[in-house]
């Protein structure tokens, strides 16, 4: 008597079934209009410590940061970028490392560039550095393949072999 109507099914019609999955490149298939691809998340910007900001502790970010202002303490970041008149006193780490300003403590990084305002006093562990005429750097500078590791240091040294005693 009554036969059931497909219109008000929820699902795909028969008509628009893709025979293969929608490619990821924003067409359409079968006459949809709202199909819209997943965007690419935007880098956020960095993170501006601004010039009159005095911080006294340690900061960490996935992110970018850009000090212009004071830090006591340890910075840990993928791009930080040092600012002409920033003071930090601590331990830098960071994919690639930017010092325009001024630097008390140890200097990790991948990449480590020194403009011609930068002062560091303290160690550089570095894959790759930039030193430009005109930087002010007190320390050592030492070559690592991961410098971003803690441990990186101590694999270089062998460890010391203490004398075996057969007696027991």
């Amino acid at each position: 008597m009554f036969s059931k109507s497909k219109i008000n099914e929820p699902g795909p019609k028969a008509a628009e079934t893709p025979a293969t999955p929608a490619p990821a490149s924003g067409t359409v298939v079968g006459g949809a209009t709202d199909y819209r691809p997943a965007a690419p998340k935007a880098k956020p910007p960095a993170s501006i410590l601004s010039s009159d900001l005095h911080i006294k502790g340690n900061l960490k970010t996935t992110g970018d940061i850009q000090i212009e202002g004071q830090v006591d303490g340890d910075i840990r970041a993928h791009l930080l970028t040092i600012g002409e008149g920033a003071i930090v006193k601590g331990e830098l780490v960071a994919d690639d490392v930017v010092i325009n300003g001024r630097i008390i403590g140890r200097v990790r990084g991948l990449k480590v560039r020194l403009t011609s305002t930068a002062r560091v006093e303290g160690d550089i562990i570095h894959k790759t550095i930039a030193i430009e005429s005109g930087a002010h750097f007190e320390g050592s500078v030492q070559r690592q393949e991961d410098p971003l590791s803690t441990t990186g240091a101590q694999k270089t040294l062998p460890k010391p072999t203490m004398p075996t005693d057969s007696n027991g």
